[in-house]
């Protein structure tokens, strides 16, 4: 019977799974400066039995709003089946940025449905910091069926702009993008008006692993965010936003919604708001 997991796993529970035809390994280590360094970094070493799933083109459209629009979930069940990755199947997913990536595989595969779904907590840093094995081989896996459920909740560009102020809105950015102080990647600085800044690595300790429960509840109440908000939530280009989403759920909160346009999206058509205040609504 495929064991239910998440949003979290430890690598001591991956360690003692190795091998089990149940568990599905991903790793997605993937770099925005440098796009093909992540299957390079999987090709010197990964967990045993791991896969490698990028984000570009594995968990990306070829087109969309913005940078990295999500592909169509029948399209992404069927790639992820012929992999090897089936409904029968427990997935844990990692990669060397605490989650950052691994993120949104673990809200890709949840949204079509599959409920048995974590990220590894501390990922490929966690991993060698124990001295756990690793190879080179890559695994044969044989083709699966993953099967289309449900459908993740997201909003598109429109629709959020007629809910500003309704809901709440959370930037998953670091806090200089957020402010209009920076902007590496987009023409345009700043935030979307209403919104919230809650940087995702701060959902980390200094080991790259999430912060326990509590700790989560007390860093998103100190922003305003309680369970009984509707909360969306944005990044760059809908990659790590869904860590946010992760750890408000990892935190006992009801999952959020994700824009996936993002900032990459909205910063074409605007209007921003800069500074470190949040805004008034269009």
């Amino acid at each position: 019977m495929t064991p239910r997991i998440g949003p979290l796993v430890d690598v001591s529970w991956l360690a003692d799974r190795l091998g089990s035809p149940d568990v599905r390994v991903v790793d997605c280590r993937w770099y925005l400066e440098d796009p093909a360094g992540g299957r390079s970094a999987y090709e010197a070493g990964h967990i045993p039995g791991a896969r490698y799933v990028p984000l570009e083109p594995d968990m990306t459209a070829l087109s969309g709003p913005g940078r990295h629009p999500l592909p169509g979930m029948d399209d992404f069940a069927e790639r992820l089946g012929a992999t090897g990755i089936g409904d029968d199947h427990a997935v844990v997913a990692y990669d060397d940025r605490g989650g950052a990536i691994a993120s949104r595989l673990w809200w890709m595969m949840r949204s079509l449905g599959h409920r048995s779904t974590a990220v590894l907590d501390g990922g490929w840093i966690a991993w060698v910091a124990q001295r756990l094995p690793v190879e080179i081989e890559v695994p044969d896996w044989p083709p699966a069926t993953l099967t289309v459920s449900a459908t993740g909740r997201t909003v598109d560009r429109s629709e959020l702009a007629g809910k500003l102020g309704d809901v709440k809105l959370v930037d998953a950015r670091a806090g200089e993008r957020y402010r209009g102080e920076s902007e590496p990647i987009d023409p345009v600085a700043g935030h979307i008006p209403t919104a919230v800044s809650l940087p995702f690595t701060g959902n980390l300790d200094r080991s790259h692993r999430f912060l326990r429960a509590e700790q989560l509840q007390e860093r998103f109440a100190a922003v305003g965010i309680l369970p009984t908000d509707d909360v969306v939530v944005y990044c760059g280009s809908g990659v790590t936003a869904c860590h946010d989403i992760l750890a408000i759920e990892a935190a006992g909160f009801p999952t959020p919604a994700l824009y996936p346009g993002s900032w990459s999206d909205w910063s074409q058509h605007g209007p921003v708001a800069v500074g470190p205040e949040a805004g008034a609504p269009i």
